[in-house]
């Protein structure tokens, strides 16, 4: 009966961190660049009563184990790195990446950090920075007297000075990828940071081969399917009740053994 228990109870801590991350995936459906997760679980050790090809009745073997497991736990969880949306809105400091690729920022400690939310303003000091103020790498500062701003598909960015006909080149904007993206580590604010498990990276600028372009006057959204994120809400909901049934008929049984007499 303890086994039951346990093994019923791992199974409800299981969907219990599943609802969780179901809800965060939910709470920023409207987060720009952000990317979903997804639990992944695995069964726990097995205990053996019965090894396969173990000797039975009539020296025969037995051609099958019997085996009774014992839960299940979660082992990782996964950023799923499909392309968001892609949507207007005008504004010519909003960059959307279409394709492969992360804008790099620069933490005020000095550490780099990488992002998909290209939702770009300028500093006091004319530098182009993410919503928090972290600045964008390559550093690009924009002119004091600039009218406007034009950012190709490859990257390079103009302004058009007052005064000036023709649009003067102030910076080329750059992208990372990695060879595993999963293995990146989460630190909050749409931000992301190397770790051993993300491998090799590589820079590039847009629209080269192997990296996205750069789409101005656009932004990425989530890729959060929240009719996706209901359905897996109502499966790990029913996944929950039907182990918590497990543990009161356990209960039931060991309640019932109780009340026999001898």
């Amino acid at each position: 009966m303890n086994r039951i228990m346990h093994t019923a109870s791992s199974g409800m801590t299981a969907q219990q961190l599943n609802v969780d991350n179901i809800a965060n995936n939910l709470a920023n459906v409207n987060t720009p660049g952000y990317k979903k997760s997804r639990i992944e679980f695995q069964d726990l050790l097995y205990q053996t009563v019965r090894p396969a090809g173990s000797e039975t009745l009539g020296e025969t073997e037995a051609p099958t184990e019997l085996q009774v497991g014992c839960g299940t736990r979660p082992v990782a969880t996964t950023k799923l790195y499909s392309q968001g949306e892609i949507v207007e809105t005008g504004n010519p400091l909003d960059m959307a990446i279409q394709g492969d690729g992360f804008f790099q920022i620069r933490l005020p400690d000095g550490a780099e950090a990488y992002t998909r939310d290209g939702s770009f303003k300028i500093s006091e000091d004319g530098k182009i920075v993410n919503s928090d103020g972290f600045i964008l790498e390559p550093e690009i500062t924009i002119p004091l007297d600039t009218v406007g701003i034009v950012i190709s598909r490859d990257g390079l960015m103009s302004a058009y000075i007052s005064g000036v006909t023709e649009p003067q080149e102030i910076g080329q904007i750059e992208l990372v990828k990695f060879i595993n993206p999963a293995g990146l580590k989460n630190i909050g604010h749409n931000l992301y940071q190397r770790t051993p498990a993300s491998g090799e990276y590589t820079f590039g600028n847009p629209a080269t081969e192997g990296f996205g372009s750069v789409e101005q006057m656009y932004l990425e959204t989530s890729n959060v399917d929240v009719v996706e994120e209901m359905v897996n809400m109502i499966v790990a909901q029913r996944a929950y009740e039907i182990n918590s049934k497990v543990i009161k008929t356990a209960d039931d049984m060991m309640a019932l053994t109780n009340r026999l007499k001898g």
